[in-house]
């Protein structure tokens, strides 16, 4: 027999009402309170329920976090059901719309948005910490050619722990802050870098007159050119989608970052893991799949086929449906109306027709509309890269360089919350008892 849940009761505490859940352990008939805190029960508390003194305690058995809060948290907020997205409460919208991508990193990891003075302060900051060590272009030269740039970037970030041993002083709040600087401002030459060394071109050192997102575009493309000056439209395309994949809540990379730095290893090393758990396709290769599916449809009459197909069972519809979002991803609203602006500068992709037809017909098919699959970020963000000339590989390393604000954001509310502890989650053993050979 199990515990039954009863019903939820309100109880009074030094004059507040306190919300209480109350259990009947069916087992035992026992009844058990459970305080119930801003929507939440704590795990710990199920301990209690026992069947005798020699029993561990109930668990509670939750596979991927599908309803465990492991944290709290006052960066990012989201509604799945009503397709709300808020950065420290302010709307992804109106975020991407009028700031940069270093006035939101800001926000995120300080939460408000910088004045004038601060802005420049920061801005000043990340821009001292744009250059590596010599040491580290050798690092990435060492790599096969072939090497896949998320690969190179995984590791180098690594490494950096190696160049900063200070940085392990995690509790310090000065040298916390020099090293999220650090790993701002480095993040985009270290992806550059590793592009161009797949390209066996010589490495483009940072360009400071230039904002951050055209000094990137700088290093990646500039040839032979005195002074490189990127089209202000795509430098702002790249800058909105640095904001909106800046943060995204509780998310398998950020829960890396959590896990990781709770063991208080240095940012580095904690970013290297979170880089990697973003280097999978289900999380940072989602919109190369997209790509992929595209290419497979081939053309715009194709896709009703497809789509039936899709229905049969024979095959996937990616770019669509959301783990967290049952309505429309606001951030994929935002980069289909910047689509054509940038794509009035590059020419139109040619994947775009299939993409808008396959789009137009799922958001009409009742199959599609009862499962709640709507496109989400992934389904124009590869469109968009791909008409801007960067290579599907390079895709998870634009996806980390933004999200490394969000990474450092979730990981100094980690180190300052007093209630964190080193992450060690519980396991339900099905194995063997005791056994003697």
């Amino acid at each position: 027999m199990e515990p039954t849940i009863a019903k939820t009761e309100k109880k009074e505490g030094a004059g507040v009402p306190i919300d209480t859940l109350k259990i009947t352990d069916t087992r035992t008939n026992k009844q058990y309170e459970i305080p119930i805190d801003d929507g939440t029960i704590r795990a710990i508390d199920l301990r209690q329920i026992k069947i005798d003194d020699a029993d561990f305690g109930l668990m509670s058995y939750d596979p991927a976090f599908m309803n465990t809060a492991s944290c709290k948290s006052r960066i990012t907020f989201i509604d799945g059901d009503k397709g709300i997205l808020l950065y420290r409460g302010y709307p992804i919208e109106q975020l991407a719309e009028k700031m940069s991508y270093l006035q939101v990193a800001h926000l995120i990891l300080y939460g408000e948005l910088p004045d004038k003075k601060q802005l420049a302060e920061w801005t000043e900051h990340i821009r001292l910490h744009t250059f590596v060590h010599e040491n580290v272009k050798r690092l990435i030269e060492g790599f096969r050619y072939d090497a896949h740039p998320m690969g190179i970037f995984v590791s180098t970030l690594a490494a950096l722990s190696t160049f900063y041993p200070e940085a392990k002083h995690v509790l310090d709040q000065d040298t916390r802050q020099k090293q999220i600087w650090r790993l701002i401002g480095k993040v985009p030459t270290i992806a550059a870098f590793a592009y161009r060394h797949s390209l066996g071109m010589p490495y483009v050192y940072p360009d400071n007159d230039l904002s951050y997102t055209e000094n990137f575009l700088s290093m990646m493309f500039r040839v032979a050119e005195a002074k490189y000056k990127p089209s202000p439209v795509l430098a702002r395309a790249l800058e909105v989608l640095f904001i909106l994949h800046a943060d995204h809540e509780q998310n398998c990379s950020a829960n890396a970052m959590r896990s990781i730095g709770s063991s208080q290893v240095d940012p580095y090393c904690a970013a290297a893991g979170a880089a990697a758990a973003l280097y999978g396709p289900l999380h940072g290769g989602a919109n190369e799949a997209v790509l992929r599916m595209l290419d497979e449809i081939g053309t715009k009459d194709k896709v009703p086929a497809f789509i039936k197909d899709v229905k049969d069972g024979k095959g996937r519809l990616m770019g669509f449906g959301h783990r967290i979002y049952k309505n429309y991803d606001p951030r994929a609203k935002i980069i289909k109306k910047m689509a054509d602006e940038v794509f009035d500068v590059t020419g139109k992709n040619p994947k775009l027709e299939i993409a808008l037809e396959l789009e137009r017909i799922a958001l009409q098919d009742d199959y599609f509309v009862k499962r709640k699959l709507y496109p989400n970020v992934d389904f124009y963000s590869g469109l968009i890269y791909q008409a801007m000339k960067f290579p599907v590989d390079m895709f998870p390393v634009l996806f980390a360089i933004p999200r490394m604000s969000g990474w450092l954001a979730q990981w100094q509310e980690l180190i300052t919350d007093p209630e964190q502890k080193i992450a060690r989650p519980r396991q339900v053993y099905l194995g063997y008892q005791r056994r003697n050979l």
